[in-house]
């Protein structure tokens, strides 16, 4: 065999089945699964899945399955030992020199696992024996019977410096070969090799097929100098690309379509006995990329679950800083904290299983994690410390390399860091409510406050996305973009992307975006002459008018560029936001028309509010110098 197994199965795990297979297939999301027309037969209807947990695909019409390196040779005839070669060189795996040695070396690491698992089963042999009556007490107390030791194959290593060396040396174990594999501590200044894991109860860690290549030991003795000690880097066994327990916790997260992460080995077994069985611990090291990627490729959002002190709190921004760079659209996280100071080992025991289970249902998602360390770090009292918290959290974003996440994380602080003004919070109703976007009132609801049965309020009727009366956002966006052509590249994007109902705004937004197109936003001047070219210099020139004149500062050619980005940032927000509610809004005068309830009432009156928060904010930004300032 060219290439070993462990190398293929490297990079199967790097280059999820959906990425390779994604590029010829257009895949859709089907429940845990991908779905796509088969690229081997003509269809009209979906018949061709992708797997990734499992790494392979099938194709219903054809009878064709198999794995990454399968589908390029089925789909571009290449050999394959081409299609390892193409797919190492993406997964960043380098592939061993084609050799005579290859074979022994597969050979090596094949005997290397049979020591392993020599190991294990000595270690179990040891707890199960008259030596582990301790450690099973121990166990016992703790509420891990034989039952849980047997499902997790606990073992006991026993006290002696060479117990295991010589039982392995019995079987013609080389000490070399158990020194490599972290069986034993040798060195230069150590005479004679000794066991590694001496008075302990064993954790064996096995890799994703239930092979066990290193061993995690929770010491018996309270003043060992480590509670805990794991196996060391080995050729088997990288602590951070695994997780323990995932060739356990795969099919139930499948199952489930979730994944749980926590610290230790007893926590993942503390919630396997909780009802889910669906956890995994990282190996003795904080969060890595690898273990992140290995996450995702088990569930779109796993939970991250983290003891409820400073340093399950420290874990959780580690793990939140870990993740923010590779966020992709539907890959995130959810974070769990527990409460008081406690690890689910303890909780299980405290509450019982709904006390987890209420927990896990209360992970947050990533956004507010990052939302309260933002708040942690950094007051936001006075104006000066919310544009320095507000400076931190951008460029905490900001590393976000997927554009698409990254400008809806920008979206969504921007909006929170609106709500840190006063005057947000008052018209909130005061600091401590329940904010501006409130949940849609149900049925059985008390009825609304008489505050909103009269109609809407003065600010909310001269707002232009309650009245209809000239979209003076479409207005700034737009001729701001006129007046600083240089930022239409930065722009382009959210630009296509906005709803428009302005019609000289649609006929100049289409003008931009094909200058920005042919990459010929050329200057300001340039620019003025083209539009009286195409015609539009009367668009132009009525879109301007309808601009605020406290906006108006954005049309200066020598406006603050800092400024400036920052009040498209702000105009893209509220546009958004203001499309999406007068949508809701047409959805709930709709509802009432058909069903005269006290909820449809109360939901319309709900969405004319929030559309009133928006009009606070636009207030905020400054009111055209005719408007009435009288307070609602």
């Amino acid at each position: 065999m060219r290439y070993p197994p462990h190398i293929l199965e490297e990079i199967r795990t790097r280059l999820p089945a959906s990425d390779v297979i994604g590029r010829r297939v257009r895949l859709k999301k089907a429940g845990r699964e991908w779905r796509g027309l088969s690229p081997f037969n003509s269809e009209k209807t979906p018949s061709f899945y992708v797997n990734d947990q499992k790494q392979f695909y099938h194709c219903f019409s054809s009878g064709k399955h198999g794995d990454v390196f399968t589908f390029l040779m089925e789909t571009e005839g290449l050999s394959f030992p081409e299609a390892v070669e193409r797919l190492a060189g993406e997964a960043g795996v380098s592939l061993p020199a084609p050799s005579a040695d290859t074979r022994a070396m597969e050979s090596k690491r094949r005997g290397a696992i049979e020591v392993m698992e020599m190991a294990a089963v000595f270690f179990e042999d040891q707890l199960r024996g008259s030596a582990g009556a301790a450690a099973r007490a121990y166990l016992d107390k703790r509420g891990l019977g034989p039952e849980v030791q047997a499902r997790f194959r606990m073992g006991y290593a026993p006290p002696g410096r060479y117990t295991l060396r010589d039982h392995l040396a019995a079987k013609d174990v080389e000490k070399e070969l158990m020194g490599e594999l972290g069986l034993l501590v040798s060195g230069e200044d150590i005479a004679v090799p000794y066991d590694r894991f001496r008075d302990r109860v064993i954790f064996p860690i096995c890799d994703i097929r239930g092979r066990v290549i290193a061993f995690g030991g929770r010491a018996m003795q309270a003043d060992a100098k480590a509670k805990y000690l794991n196996s060391p880097e080995t050729p088997l066994f990288h602590k951070g690309l695994g997780l323990y327990n995932i060739h356990q916790a795969r099919k139930a997260a499948h199952e489930r379509g979730t994944i749980v992460a926590v610290e230790g080995y007893v926590d993942t077994i503390a919630m396997t006995l909780a009802g889910h069985p669906n956890t995994v611990a990282s190996l003795g090291t904080a969060l890595t990329e690898e273990q992140l990627a290995l996450l995702w490729r088990h569930a779109d959002e796993p939970i991250l679950c983290f003891d409820g002190d400073k340093a399950g709190q420290r874990a959780a921004y580690k793990a939140l800083d870990v993740a923010l760079p590779m966020l992709e659209p539907g890959k995130s996280l959810r974070f769990a904290l527990l409460p008081g100071g406690q690890d689910p080992d303890d909780l299980l025991r405290s509450g019982g299983s709904s006390a987890v289970s209420k927990v896990l249902e209360a992970a947050k998602p990533l956004v507010e994690l990052l939302w309260t360390r933002a708040l942690e770090t950094g007051s936001a009292d006075t104006p000066e410390r919310r544009a320095g918290l507000a400076r931190g959290i951008r460029d905490t974003v900001a590393v976000i390399r997927d554009e698409t996440v990254r400008r809806y994380y920008r979206d969504e602080i921007e909006e929170r860091l609106r709500g840190l003004s006063p005057r947000a919070a008052a018209m909130r109703g005061g600091t401590g409510g329940e904010g501006a976007f409130r949940r849609r009132p149900r049925p059985g609801d008390p009825p609304p406050s008489p505050r909103l049965t009269g109609g809407p309020s003065p600010l909310l009727a001269r707002s232009s996305g309650f009245s209809g009366t000239g979209n003076v956002r479409e207005a700034m966006i737009v001729a701001s973009l006129l007046a600083h052509p240089d930022l239409l590249g930065a722009q382009e994007e959210v630009l296509a992307e906005l709803d428009f109902e302005d019609a000289d705004a649609v006929a100049l937004r289409s003008f931009l975006l094909d200058r920005a197109a042919e990459g010929d936003e050329g200057v300001a001047e340039v620019l003025e002459t083209r539009l009286v070219r195409v015609g539009l210099d009367g668009a132009a020139a009525r879109l301007a008018a309808r601009v605020r004149p406290g906006d108006r500062w954005a049309l200066d050619p020598f406006a603050d560029p800092l400024r400036l980005d920052d009040a498209l940032r702000q105009a893209v927000i509220l546009h958004r936001k203001a499309g999406a509610l007068n949508s809701e809004l047409k959805q709930a005068e709709r509802a009432l028309v058909e069903e005269e309830t006290e909820a449809n009432f109360a939901w319309l009156c709900d969405v004319k509010e929030r559309l009133a928060v928006i009009a606070g904010a636009e207030t905020d930004a400054g009111l055209p110098e005719s408007t009435d300032s009288t307070n609602d």
